[in-house]
This record gives structure tokens, sequence and C-alpha cells, in this order.
């Protein structure tokens, strides 16, 4: 698997790059077939898993894990203190280190470590060695660190101690977490939530310090609503922003209101309901209006003539809910048919007959 690295001129960032990522349950897979054998390092975003991962794979070897923060450490803190025996000095590693029994040795945030500390990991690491101590036979060493496009705490890694292990870049998949989920008794509003807008499941690190959306904040969410017996929807405001990217706390607050309305996508579409036109239901409105687009784009297909029977009654159908879109509002009728933040367009041949059947959809504010 080629590396290819990128440095800023200052030298003071570096990124790695993977020409293949993969998801929770494939990393899981991998750490089964290669760490056992080699020490191996996850590459990832903040809050998508990386730390539960590794520990949920120690348990399942049943491996006590050890785990140690390079954002932490100083290097003695891995050669340990010399002590002097016999008249010669030598070093004593630290407790959590020099394990009698095999364990799982976790270096989480690896890469947010000065240079002095990730030389003393080159023994550890290469030849699982410390000084006089050996990691007992059956140990793994697996580290952790997040990207520099990542606006986390990050430094260069060296090239040496890049090429001591196997490199693995982990994304986050709405299907591998629904299916975590659902065992971690996750809050079924959220369980619901992303089953309905995967692409809500994470998203970019912002360049400012403000909540974005992880499959962590996700968890914290649940916990924090699990606590609550009841919420109203200012509560739920406050508790959605604190942990959520702006937008998708406030498509969640809509869709926990859709619930409590009893507004559904599916009746909608299926005729039994219409979008709600009252002027306090706009959020909802708005809501159910991605909710509808995220639809179409899942399920009409790029080319109209590879159209299901179902996909064709879809579309059919969508033209019609348009229509009743635009006259409750136009601008978020607009905004069901224009390409989202991630450049996910409806397909080509669906907005041409939109237009032509629907002109005003055409025309977009440009205040």
């Amino acid at each position: 698997m080629s590396l290819l690295f990128k440095a800023s001129q200052q030298g003071r960032r570096i990124s790695i790059n993977l020409p293949i990522s993969v998801t929770q349950k494939q990393l899981f897979d991998v750490l089964l077939n290669i760490a056992l054998v080699r020490p191996l390092f996850i590459w990832g975003a903040p809050g998508i898993g990386k730390s539960s991962i590794v520990e949920h794979f120690a348990a399942a070897l049943g491996l006590p894990c050890v785990s140690l923060l390079g954002s932490q450490l100083a290097p003695e803190d891995i050669i340990g203190v010399p002590q002097i025996v016999d008249g010669k000095s030598i070093f004593c590693p630290p407790k959590s280190i020099a394990q009698d029994e095999p364990y799982c040795l976790f270096l989480d945030e690896l890469n947010a470590c000065s240079q002095e500390v990730q030389k003393a990991f080159y023994s550890l690491i290469h030849d699982r060695r410390i000084g006089e101590y050996t990691l007992p036979e059956g140990s793994i060493v697996i580290g952790a660190g997040n990207r520099a496009q990542d606006n986390a705490i990050v430094k260069p890694m060296s090239s040496a101690l890049v090429n001591r292990m196997f490199h693995v870049e982990l994304t986050a998949n709405h299907r591998d977490w629904l299916t975590w989920a659902g065992n971690h008794n996750i809050h079924p509003h959220i369980i619901e939530y992303i089953g309905l807008r995967p692409d809500h499941l994470w998203t970019q690190p912002p360049k400012t310090e403000e909540p974005f959306s992880t499959p962590r904040s996700w968890h914290m969410l649940s916990d924090v609503l699990h606590a609550h017996n009841e919420i109203d929807d200012k509560q739920l405001k406050v508790l959605t922003s604190g942990c959520l990217s702006l937008h998708h706390a406030m498509q969640f607050c809509a869709f926990v209101k859709n619930i409590n309305n009893r507004y559904a996508l599916a009746a909608i579409i299926n005729g039994d309901q219409k979008f709600p036109a009252a002027p306090e239901d706009r959020d909802s409105l708005y809501f159910l209006a991605q909710s509808f687009r995220a639809q179409l784009v899942k399920e009409l297909p790029p080319e109209k003539d590879k159209m299901s029977a179902s996909a064709k009654q879809l579309a059919l159908r969508a033209k019609t809910l348009l229509k009743d879109l635009a006259a409750i509002s136009l601008e978020i009728a607009q905004m069901a048919v224009a390409p989202d933040d991630n450049d996910k367009a409806l397909p080509d041949w669906f907005l041409i007959e939109v237009v032509r059947d629907l002109p005003r959809l055409a025309v977009r504010d440009k205040a």
C-alpha cells in the first residue's frame, strides 16, 4: 500500500493519504489479520470510534487494553527512569507498560506527541522492547491519531516511525454505526434519524471552535436524551446545539417535532398526509423537504431509461409534491431541488422535467 506525504512549507503539519479507507466492520477484520503480527496505526477524524474499536478488539481477544495518550507523555513515561543495580544503571519501564501477561498496548494520539517521545517509541513499536523489558509473547501494539485536515493537535510523524507500522484509515459508515447503536442503547429517535439522514452521522471538523457531528457526539446526545424524562422544544435546541453541527441540530429538532406532530415523509409521499403549511411548522416543513430531496437523490437513477417501476412512480409523485411544496414555500421548494453542501444533485433528466413543468423552481433568490 503506497503512502503519499504532504507537508506545509513550514514543515509543521503533515498528513498521510491512503488510497483506500475502511469502515468500522472492515477495520475489525484488518486488526484481526494484521495487528496480531505487526504494529498498526489507525488514522481517522475525531469522534469516529478509533478508541472504542481498539478496546472492543482487545476484549474480543481476551486481552487487557492499556491506553497511553501521546499528547500527555514525556520520554521517561515510556523508557522509564534509571536505577542502579549491582553498580550498573538500568532503565525501569513504567508499571503500565511492564506487564507480566500478554496485553494490547494502545498508543492513542501517537502523532500528537513530541519528536522525543516518538523516538522513545521506536524500539517498543518495532522490537516490542524497552531496555531490558520485552513485551510478553502474544501482546499487540496499536497506534491511532487524527489527520492534519481535522484541525486537531497533530505533529509531523518521523519517517522512521511511519515505516515501523502498518497504516489504515478509518471512515464513518452509517450501516456499521446503526448496527452498533442498536446493541448499545442509543436513543431510538437518533437511530431513526440517522437511518433517514445517514449523511448527518459525521461532518468534516470546522476550522472554527464550534460543535460538529460525529458518532461520538450522537452518542453524547443519546446519553442526555435518556437522562431526561421530558424535553420541550427549547431544551432540545440547547442539547442538540451543544454537540452537533448547527444544521444537523436544527434538522434533528425538526425531526423530533415531526414525530410529536405525527408527520411522516412516507405518508406524504403515499398521499395519506400533506406537507405542513402552518407558519409555526416551518422548521418541520424544511426537514421534510430536505428528507424528501435525500430520498429522491437515493432512489432516482442518473439515467432515465434505467428506472425501475417504483422509481417511475416516485418521480411522477415527486413533481406533484414539489408543486404542493412550492405553493407553501417557494424558497424551500427551490432548496429541495438544488445541490446540497456535499454536491449531491438530483438527476439532470429529472431537473429538466421539473423546470419544464414548474419553471418557478429554476429562479433562485440571489439576495
